[in-house]
């Protein structure tokens, strides 16, 4: 199956924008949008990136029942690097549309070395 990579990371940073959560919730919001399940070690790790680099932060809650549990929310630093994605995303999307138009679009047939060529 063709995959697009760094595909979770928008998708990420979208579910945050709608409010903070942490890591187990969020891989379930992700399986929804990326339509796969996401590895949570590889999320852990993805959210530790974003958090040095400044795109999230987080607060660790024990007043939600259950073990202490790392809450992530998105930065304005993060909101801009969302706002740079969907710009992105959507030249990519124009571009695969345009691709996808020309797959659906038959080609003339190419003429074969037998066929002599019009003068």
């Amino acid at each position: 199956m063709a995959r697009i990579e760094r595909y979770v990371e928008p998708a990420l940073l979208l579910t945050l924008r709608d409010g903070s959560a942490h890591g187990y919730d969020l891989g379930e919001a992700l399986e929804d949008l990326v339509g796969e399940r996401v590895d949570l070690g590889n999320l852990y790790r993805m959210l530790r990136k974003l958090e040095e680099d400044g795109v999230v932060s987080s607060i660790w809650r024990d007043d939600l029942p259950g073990r202490a549990k790392r809450d992530y929310q998105l930065t304005e630093h993060g909101a801009a690097l969302l706002d740079t994605w969907i710009s992105a995303l959507d030249g990519a999307l124009d571009r695969i549309t345009d691709l996808k138009e020309r797959y659906d679009t038959p080609s003339p047939p190419t003429p074969t070395s037998q066929e002599t060529p019009p003068s």
